[in-house]
């Protein structure tokens, strides 16, 4: 068994959308990203790939390649899956908290497991999606940014 954590931070701007765990959230903003900026996806394939001892996120999909430019996270997600099955290894569950100040998440929370579960091509019972707030302190109590982070146990 190993374990491995993720995390991932982006601004929040005007005329993006706001993709969370694959799921789109109306809301004003949206985050700054090459890829869809999609934070939590993005803390979920750094956690499976430090489980694996695969790198990160940034060494399989560089902001410096066009191919991966306005991408789907889900299908980073997806790759990064196929990785860590190469290696021999299968997702035994994970656990994910988003921090935003806004919007209010708790109404996308089950969708999320739900299109991650697919995504990862396991039971909604492996995956759990939890949010909070920082209580408005730092840049993203101010509204500047959504962040997430995740760990992940695989065998």
């Amino acid at each position: 068994m190993r374990i491995g954590m993720g995390y991932d931070v982006h601004r929040l701007v005007d005329g993006r959308r706001l993709i969370l765990g694959g799921v789109d959230i109306p809301f004003e903003k949206g985050l700054l990203g090459h890829s869809d900026a999609d934070a939590l996806t993005h803390a979920i394939c750094d956690a499976l790939l430090g489980a694996a001892a695969l790198g990160d996120i940034g060494q399989h999909f560089p902001d410096t390649d066009t191919k991966y430019k306005g991408i789907d996270s889900i299908e980073l997600l997806k790759h990064c899956l196929r990785l860590v099955r190469a290696e021999g290894y299968i997702l035994v569950n994970l656990d994910a908290t988003v921090m935003a100040q806004a919007p209010k998440l708790s109404p996308y929370k089950e969708r999320m497991r739900q299109t991650l579960a697919a995504a990862l091509e396991c039971n909604i019972t492996q995956i759990s999606v939890k949010a909070t707030t920082t209580e408005r302190l730092g840049y993203i109590g101010a509204g500047e940014g959504i962040a997430a982070m995740c760990i992940v146990l695989i065998e």
